[in-house]
């Protein structure tokens, strides 16, 4: 098959890169179309995957200028091709691409409607043009027919064992030890359209959470964008491309960020997540994260996360704990690379077969 794959964002690389691979193997071809967004085409030239460039998007509200330019670059790069058998991808561009080439969109989302007003209005755009929806089963929100729930995250697609096994030479780039803790903290810009109005730590929170675990560890800061010059010097030394091995050797993480909250998470790395998306309406996997598996705190109040993490901090025998938590969480959970995989190359009939009977999903454990 030809099978075009978007990557608009690093943590879409990072889900996509196997999958991929996988379709590569199996002979089928592999059209990469990527957005010149955050660390997005470093890491597509770091893991040497082939691409081609269709958005360099503006900051701020410009943004949804420039969508229909973009997914006409899109469209005339692909129509270049032999044709396309299928696309999939995570965004509105693949829809309307799709829908441009008459061709089927797979698309796996795991950000829920319900969290913004934004991401629930993109949503009744895309869906008319979307064939599939596959999302995590945490996932609260339902979307019709075409939703498909699958029992992973989007995270095991290059976290899960298979695909990811922990190095500990980063230690030597930070200047650590085998036996000298650390705590990890992952600040976000909150620039993307889904963060608009929502915040994390602010100028004061991060200073002083840096100042209190000072005072027991390590304390190393990886931030999208600046942080409070008194800060940098605990910026991360290390290569972009080995955050996974710092987050799985940390003894914490506390962070206002999505994605690598539940990287910390599956991991076996205790992890407190503090942003304005906890509440009420948080999405599901960040509940069953916390509330099934044990793995996660979500705590709201950027006060109450720093009293948590000076507390956790100081408890001995955490990494242990959190590992037989983990454990517990990839037995039931499968593999998600290797389902999409499948899907994908066999598309429509792994449609059929999944419809007709979900629990084909965990021949892929």
């Amino acid at each position: 098959m030809d099978i075009a794959i978007f990557m608009s964002t690093p943590a879409q690389v990072h889900f996509y890169r196997n999958i991929a691979n996988g379709l590569l193997k199996g002979d089928n071809n592999v059209h990469i179309l990527a957005r010149d967004y955050g660390e997005t085409l470093e890491i597509l030239d770091e893991v040497g995957m082939e691409y081609h460039v269709f958005s360099r998007p503006p900051t701020g509200a410009k943004r949804i200028l420039t969508l229909p330019f973009d997914i006409v670059r899109a469209v005339k790069w692909l129509r270049n091709k032999r044709g396309v058998d299928l696309i999939t991808g995570f965004e509105i561009y693949g829809a309307y691409t799709s829908s441009l080439l008459r061709s089927p969109y797979v698309q796996f989302y795991d950000s829920e409607p319900n969290i913004h007003k934004l991401l629930s209005l993109q949503f009744k755009v895309m869906m008319p043009f979307t064939d599939v929806l596959l999302t995590p089963e945490s996932f609260r929100t339902e979307l019709g027919d075409k939703h498909l729930r699958v029992a992973s995250y989007k995270e095991l697609a290059y976290l899960h064992p298979h695909y990811y096994t922990p190095q500990d030479d980063v230690l030597d780039i930070m200047g650590l030890s085998k036996n000298d803790e650390y705590v990890l903290l992952r600040f976000n810009a909150f620039d993307a359209a889904h963060d608009e109005g929502v915040a994390g730590f602010t100028s004061e929170n991060k200073v002083r959470l840096v100042r209190e675990l000072e005072k027991h560890v390590h304390v190393f800061i990886s931030a999208e964008g600046k942080v409070p010059r008194e800060l940098e010097k605990n910026l991360l030394p290390v290569p972009k491309s080995r955050i996974h091995d710092v987050i799985y050797h940390a003894k914490l993480l506390v962070t206002d960020t999505q994605t690598m909250a539940t990287e910390a998470a599956l991991l076996g790395t205790p992890v407190i997540r503090s942003n304005k998306f906890v509440g009420p309406n948080d999405m599901g996997n960040f509940i069953e994260l916390e509330e099934r598996f044990g793995l996660m705190f979500n705590i709201r109040n950027p006060r109450e996360a720093i009293q948590k993490a000076i507390e956790l901090v100081q408890t001995e025998g955490l990494k242990k704990e959190w590992a037989k938590r983990r454990k517990r969480l990839l037995e039931e959970k499968i593999d998600i690379t290797s389902f999409m995989v499948w899907f994908l190359e066999n598309y429509p009939q792994s449609l059929e077969e999944f419809r007709e009977n979900p629990d084909i999903q965990y021949r892929f454990r």
